[in-house]
């Protein structure tokens, strides 16, 4: 319990820029994929392939979700 959230945690406030970090913490998941690929010999190739699509799958399911919650909150 901090002063920003009170005793009502379920009201915590969010990041201002959920689409920002959203972004970046599935950048992250892929370069990790991609270096995994390559330090067990992977082919690495194949996993910039599949972290490419894979980042741009995630990412994109995320931003519909984020404003999906955003025009619901306006209603």
């Amino acid at each position: 319990m901090t002063s920003t959230n009170g005793r009502r945690p379920s009201r915590r406030s969010r990041t201002p820029r959920p689409y920002r970090d959203s972004a970046l913490v599935y950048g992250a998941f892929a370069i990790i994929v991609v270096v995994v690929a390559a330090a067990t010999g992977g082919t690495v190739l194949w996993a910039v392939v599949a972290a490419t699509a894979a980042f741009v799958l995630a990412t994109a399911w995320t931003w519909c979700s984020i404003r999906l919650r955003e025009a619901r909150k306006r209603r």
